[in-house]
């Protein structure tokens, strides 16, 4: 199951980041302390399976979005990923 993570850069700046899990029961309390210590939210929340994921996902600028949008509408993908999925059980 997929995890919801909020991300906040230092200035706008992609490379100055940190990230809180938004389903944490702190996650109200945290964002405030980020927010008041000038961080801001960049960009939407990002869906995944971990927060290694969310980062790799967060450093692609959002390339990772065009790709999932290639493997679930283009039936050359769907059919690659219907055979690896079958070779993986």
């Amino acid at each position: 199951m997929a995890i919801k993570f909020q991300f906040f850069t230092l200035s706008n700046d992609r490379k100055q980041f940190t990230f809180l899990d938004m389903s944490s029961s702190t996650f109200l309390k945290e964002k405030e302390t980020l927010l008041s210590q000038g961080f801001e939210i960049l960009d939407d929340v990002i869906y995944a399976e971990t927060s290694e994921e969310a980062v790799e996902h967060y450093k692609s600028n959002y390339i990772y979005v065009l790709e999932e949008y290639n493997r679930a509408s283009n039936p050359f993908y769907i059919i690659i990923d219907s055979i690896k999925n079958l070779l993986k059980r």
